[in-house]
């Protein structure tokens, strides 16, 4: 089954193909390219002769490894097995609210605003009763995985109830059906899953957007607070190069997440030269609370190292659906498909993106595979400080 996926063009910026997505799932047997067995169960990979071997040591539950420009997927694992997203779904968030808020629009917090954050939740450490610019409060929610944030967020688009339910049908409208939403900022709720493959269609979305593209992508900043502003810090460590994770040679971003029941997860998106990768990784089930990163790192190196070498075991490539979208339940090699010209008016366009993208800069069409963790937490929550 191939999906498509769409957000409005803006006519400030250079548009490029409207893209969509494709699913991945079980490896097919094809008469023609059939992938070798990878190192574990559930992965896929169609190496040519001379190819880099997958890492053997990567424990996640599941990832993808893409091409960010294409959609070719180059290696997977479980792409669409459904878990607990924890703050990786502030990618779904931020991509449901972004459209419907001014970043130069203030608000002053009420306790309202703030009611029901739950237990060990992280925070950037919103005051009733301060008055927040828009854009200080998504840098809480983007560096800090800040759950006041989102709350105060989610009131000013409607309310808690009412942006899960926005969030659920832009699920459904990009094409990602493995995600239930439940609660916005990615707390341990019961029902509430998402994917490897979802989270990254989520953030391809976003970083389609210069707003999130730039907020996804800051290392570091100043949060008002305490009669002046104190620094906050991303807590996705392969982009702050904080607690001695080294910062990885041109990282994007994304997104890093933790909770009692998803475990660790992150989106991590990387350009060196010519070439972009996206990497997803959920669930670590070995060593502590940094192998996501160390997983995220070997991957995206591995990724950089075969990019010549593999054929694709998916693709995101865009198609536009003649019949209701069902799970396909397959992998396939799909054949390239010419972008349909006639674009509905919420296409999705990706811009030629600058700066804000933190060196971004993509001339085609950029598509994600992602995966979030929101670090640490308690009681099902998340660590306060991440």
């Amino acid at each position: 089954m191939v999906i498509r996926s769409g957000f409005r063009s803006m006519a400030a910026l250079t548009a490029t193909a409207a893209i969509g997505l494709c699913c991945l799932a079980s490896t097919p047997h094809s008469t023609a390219s059939a992938p070798r067995p990878g190192p574990a169960a559930g992965e896929q990979v169609r190496p040519r002769p001379g190819a880099p071997a997958l890492p053997s040591e990567v424990s996640a539950l599941s990832y993808v490894v893409a091409d960010a420009r294409t959609g070719k997927v180059l290696a997977a694992r479980d792409a669409h097995r459904k878990l607990p997203p924890a703050s990786t779904l502030k990618t779904l968030f931020a991509i449901t609210a972004l459209p419907h808020l001014r970043a130069e629009d203030r608000h002053t917090v009420s306790e309202q605003d703030l009611a029901g954050i739950g237990p060990g939740s992280s925070l950037v450490g919103i005051e009733p009763g301060h008055t927040y610019q828009v854009s200080d409060l998504w840098r809480g929610v983007f560096l800090s995985s800040g759950n006041d944030a989102v709350h105060v967020l989610a009131s000013l688009n409607g309310g808690w109830a009412e942006t899960a339910a926005q969030m659920q049908a832009q699920a459904r409208r990009l094409g990602a059906l493995d995600t239930e939403v439940v609660s916005p900022d990615g707390y341990d709720s019961p029902g509430q899953v998402s994917s490897a493959f979802d989270l990254a269609v989520f953030a391809r979305a976003g970083l389609a957007r210069p707003d999130f593209a730039e907020y996804c992508s800051t290392a570091s900043a100043q949060f008002p607070g305490g009669g002046g502003s104190y620094g906050i810090v991303n807590t996705n460590r392969l982009l702050s190069g904080a607690d001695g994770i080294a910062r990885y040679p041109g990282i994007i971003g994304v997104k890093n997440g933790y909770t009692t029941h998803a475990g660790n997860t992150l989106i991590a998106a990387a350009k060196q030269g010519e070439r972009t990768l996206l990497v997803t990784v959920m669930n670590p089930q070995a060593g502590g609370g940094f192998t996501v990163y160390e997983e995220a790192r070997t991957l995206l190196d591995w990724g950089f190292k075969a990019w010549d070498s593999v054929d694709a075991v998916g693709s995101l490539e865009p198609v536009r659906p003649t019949k209701p979208a069902q799970r396909q339940a397959q992998i396939t090699h799909a054949a390239p498909v010419t972008p349909n010209a006639a674009a509905d008016d919420d296409e999705s366009v990706w811009p030629a993106a600058g700066a804000a993208a933190g060196g971004l800069a993509v001339a085609g069409t950029f598509l994600l595979l992602v995966r979030h963790r929101s670090d640490r937490g308690r009681s099902g929550g998340e660590r306060p400080t991440e």
